[in-house]
C-alpha cells in the first residue's frame, strides 16, 4: 500500500487584498483524503511553527508591503521534529533560519499561501489544504520563498590579517651564513635553486674556504662547478681537484686560475690534461702554497719545479709522484728553492743517481719524510751522500762518519732494486729520529744491513720488509725484540720472507707489546705464534665488568697462506676473542680488547662471523659457532680415515657440516638463518 503524502505549504501573511485581486476568483479547495484519517492526525501533531530568524532583518531589505501586522512581514515555516503540539506554538511568531532559503529568485509577493482549517480531534483550528496553481517546488516542507524584491546580504566575518614574523629575515648574517655551513657541497648546488637569496648564500665566499671535488665532481655539471670556483675563489684556502676531468678544459682552467688566488693547499692529482701554461700561471698567482700535491700529471717539467722554487717560499709538502716528464734536477731545484720544505715524494723519478742532487739533500738537512720508492736508478754512493755526504771523517773507535745526525723521520726506499747492504747501512746511527723505514722488495738486504738500522733508531714504530728472502730469524729475535725501539713498534710487515718461522716471530711477540697490526703471508710461521700473540692481548689488556661495553681490535694479523697454520692456533686465538671470566666473588669479566685475523679463505668466513659476534658483544653466540665449527672439523677429520665405521663418520662429518652451515648463517641470536641449503636429489625426469 502506498503511503499516505502529506502536502505542506509556507504561509506568508500580507496586508488586505487589493481591488485587483478581490475580482480573482477564489481558488478552489483541496479535496480532503477520509481515509487513513488517524494517521494524519499523529503527523500533524509533530508540526510546530519556527520563529523567525533574527537575521532577516538585519539583512537590509524592506519591508513588504502586504505585511499584515504593521507593515512587518511574518514568515513561517514548518518542522517535523518531535516537539510540542503545533497548537501550542501557533501563537508565537516564526522565523525561517538563513539555511532553509533557496538560492533562486524569490516568488512575488501576492502569491496565494494555504488556508488551514479544523481538523477533528486536534486542539488547532488550522489544517493544511492543497491550494491550486502552487507547484511540488513551492510546497517543499524545509524551505520557504522570498518575495522578488528581497536580497539577502550575508556579512562576512572580519578576519585582521595576521603578522607573520619572517624569522628568516631577523637572523643575522653571521647565523644563516653558519646554517648553510652544515650542507655539503651537492646539497648547497641543490639549494641554490629555491630563490636568488639562497642562491647568494650558496655561493658565499666563506662556505667554500675548503673546495674538495674529488668526493662530487661527477655529480654536477662542469659549469656548476666552474661557478662555484669563480663565486668562492678569492676565499679557497684547500682546493682538491683529484680526479676532476671537468676543469681540464683550458677555458675553465683560465676560471681556476683568475679565481684563485689565496691557495695555502693544492692537490691537482690526476688532471693530467692541465696545460704547462695554466699550471705555472696558478703556481705563480698563489706564493702563500704550503701544501702542493701534483701527483700523475704531465704538465709538471723541469721548468714547472723551477716556478716554484720561485714562486713558493712557504712550501713545506710537496708530491711529484709518477710525473714521467721531470727528473731529479727538478727536485734540487725545488729543495734549494723552498727552504721550509720537510716533505718529499717522488716515486719513481729518474735521475736519482745523481751524486750533485744527494750531495744537496744532505747539505740543507731538512726533509723529515722522504719517499724514494720505485727510484730504479737509485745506488748506493747515491744513498750514502745523502746520509753523510762526500768523504767524511771516520771516527777511529767506532769507525763511523762524524756528521750531524739526519732529521729524517720517514723513510721509503721500496722497490730501489739496486740498493745493497753497503747502501743502507749507512742508514745506522745517523738517523735517531727515525719513525717509519719501509724497504719492501730490496731483494739484496741482509741482516747485515739492518742491525745497525734496528739498534739506532729507539723511535721506529713501523717497519716494513716485505720480500726480503735473505733476512733469517736471528734479526728478530736476537736484535729486533731487543731493540731499544721494541716497546714502541706498532706495525711489523715480513709478508714473503720465506725464512722466517717461529724461532724469530715468538720473541717479537712476547717483547713487542705495543703492536697493533703484523703481517706474516707466506713465512714458516707456526701455531705458537698465534697463541704467543693471544697471551700478548690477554697481558696487556684490561678487562672490563661492564656488559655493554663493546670491545675493540687491538692487534691484526695476517697469515694468508702459512703452511704451518692449523685449525688450533685459529681456535686459540678465537676463544681468547670470546672468554668470559666469571668470578665467585665478583662480577664476571668480559675482554676489552681482541685479535683481528685474517687467514686461510676456508676458515675465513667462519672467523668473521665469530669476530662479528664478539663486537656486538654476543659472546654465547660467538662460543657457539667456535664449538661447532671445532666439531665440523673433527668429523671432517675422521671421515678421512680408512677402516670400518667409515659410512657412519661420512654421515658425521655431513650433520656437523650443516649444524656449522646454520650456525654461521646466525642461528639464533645471530643474524638470522641464511636461505635453507638444497640437498642434492635426482631429476624426475633422467
Amino acid at each position: 500500500m502506498a503511503p499516505t503524502v502529506v502536502d505542506v505549504s509556507v504561509e506568508a501573511t500580507s496586508p488586505p487584498p487589493t481591488p485587483t485581486e478581490e475580482n480573482t476568483p477564489p481558488h478552489p479547495p483541496p479535496s480532503e483524503n477520509a481515509p487513513k484519517e488517524k494517521r494524519r492526525q499523529r503527523l500533524l501533531c509533530r508540526i510546530q511553527r519556527m520563529s523567525s530568524s533574527p537575521s532577516l532583518p538585519q539583512a537590509g531589505r524592506s519591508r513588504s508591503s502586504s505585511a499584515p501586522y504593521g507593515s512587518r512581514t511574518n514568515l513561517s515555516c514548518v518542522s517535523l521534529s518531535p516537539t510540542p503540539p503545533f497548537a501550542s506554538a501557533s501563537a508565537s511568531s516564526g522565523s525561517v533560519t538563513p539555511g532553509y532559503f533557496s538560492s533562486g529568485r524569490g516568488s512575488p509577493s501576492n502569491t496565494p499561501g494555504h488556508e488551514f482549517s479544523p481538523i477533528g480531534g486536534i486542539g488547532s483550528p488550522l489544517a493544511p489544504r492543497r491550494t491550486a496553481g502552487m507547484s511540488a517546488t513551492a510546497l517543499t516542507p524545509t524551505t520557504a520563498c522570498l518575495p522578488a524584491d528581497v536580497t539577502v546580504l550575508r556579512s562576512k566575518p572580519r578576519t585582521t590579517p595576521k603578522n607573520l614574523y619572517d624569522f628568516w629575515t631577523a637572523l643575522p648574517q653571521e647565523v644563516r651564513v653558519q646554517i648553510f655551513s652544515y650542507l655539503e657541497p651537492k646539497e648547497l648546488v641543490r639549494v641554490s635553486r629555491v630563490n636568488k637569496e639562497f642562491h647568494k648564500f650558496c655561493f658565499d665566499g666563506q662556505l667554500w674556504t675548503s673546495f674538495d671535488a674529488s668526493k662530487f665532481y661527477n655529480q654536477i655539471p662542469a659549469h656548476s662547478m666552474a661557478n662555484i670556483i669563480a663565486s668562492a675563489g678569492p676565499f679557497i684556502k684547500d682546493l682538491n681537484l683529484r680526479g676532476c676531468l671537468q676543469l681540464e678544459h683550458y677555458q675553465r682552467a683560465e676560471i681556476l686560475v683568475t679565481a684563485c688566488k689565496n691557495l695555502v693547499n693544492a692537490s691537482l692529482e690526476g688532471c693530467r690534461n692541465f696545460q704547462h701554461s695554466t699550471l705555472h700561471d696558478l703556481i705563480r698567482s698563489n706564493n702563500r702554497l704550503v701544501n702542493l700535491n701534483l701527483t700523475s700529471m704531465t704538465a709538471v717539467t723541469n721548468s714547472t719545479c723551477k716556478v716554484i722554487s720561485r714562486h713558493c717560499p712557504r712550501l713545506e709538502t710537496l708530491n711529484v709522484s709518477w710525473c714521467k716528464q721531470m727528473d731529479a734536477k727538478g727536485v734540487k731545484m725545488i729543495i734549494l728553492g723552498c727552504p721550509n720544505l720537510k716533505e718529499l715524494r717522488a716515486s719513481e723519478i729518474k735521475g736519482f743517481d745523481s751524486i750533485e742532487v744527494a750531495k744537496t739533500i744532505f747539505e740543507t738537512n731538512r726533509l723529515e719524510r722522504l719517499v724514494l720508492s720505485g727510484c730504479a736508478e737509485l745506488t748506493d754512493d747515491a744513498l750514502k751522500t745523502m746520509m753523510h755526504g762526500l768523504q767524511p771523517d771516520i771516527d777511529i773507535l767506532t769507525d763511523r762518519p762524524i756528521v750531524p745526525p739526519r732529521n729524517l723521520r720517514h723513510l721509503d726506499l721500496s722497490r730501489c732494486s739496486q740498493l745493497t747492504d753497503r747502501g743502507v747501512k749507512a742508514l745506522g746511527y745517523l738517523t735517531p729520529k727515525l719513525e717509519g723505514l719501509q724497504l719492501n722488495r730490496c731483494t739484496e738486504l741482509t741482516d747485515m744491513a739492518l742491525t745497525p738500522i734496528i739498534a739506532s733508531t729507539p723511535r721506529l714504530t713501523h717497519l716494513e720488509l716485505e720480500d726480503l728472502p735473505e733476512i733469517t730469524n736471528d734479526l728478530f729475535s736476537k736484535h729486533l725484540a731487543n731493540a731499544p725501539c721494541a716497546s714502541k713498534l706498532q706495525h711489523l710487515s715480513v709478508s714473503y720472507c720465506e725464512n722466517l718461522g717461529n724461532a724469530g716471530l715468538i720473541p717479537v711477540m712476547k717483547n713487542c707489546v705495543s703492536l697493533c697490526s703484523v703481517d706474516m703471508d707466506n713465512t714458516r710461521i707456526g701455531d705458537l705464534v698465534l697463541a704467543e700473540a693471544a697471551t700478548m692481548i690477554r697481558a696487556r689488556s684490561v678487562r672490563t665488568s661492564a656488559r655493554d661495553q663493546s670491545p675493540r681490535v687491538g692487534l691484526k694479523l695476517m697469515v694468508f697462506d702459512c703452511n704451518l697454520i692449523t685449525s688450533a692456533g685459529i681456535r686459540e686465538v678465537l676463544s681468547w676473542n670470546s672468554v668470559v671470566k666469571h668470578a665467585s666473588t665478583s662480577l664476571p669479566t668480559y675482554p676489552s680488547e681482541i685479535i683481528g685475523l685474517k687467514c686461510y679463505f676456508g676458515w675465513q668466513q667462519t672467523v668473521d662471523q665469530h669476530t662479528q659476534r664478539v663486537l656486538r658483544g654476543d659472546y654465547a653466540a660467538a662460543v657457539r659457532l667456535e664449538r661447532k665449527w671445532a666439531d665440523y672439523l673433527q668429523a671432517v677429520e675422521e671421515a678421512g680415515a680408512v677402516g670400518a665405521g667409515f659410512r657412519r663418520r661420512r654421515r658425521r662429518a655431513r650433520e656437523a657440516q650443516l649444524l656449522h652451515a646454520h650456525e654461521e648463517g646466525g642461528g639464533i641470536g645471530g643474524f638470522g638463518r641464511r636461505r635453507a641449503r638444497t640437498m642434492a636429489a635426482s631429476c624426475v625426469i633422467m
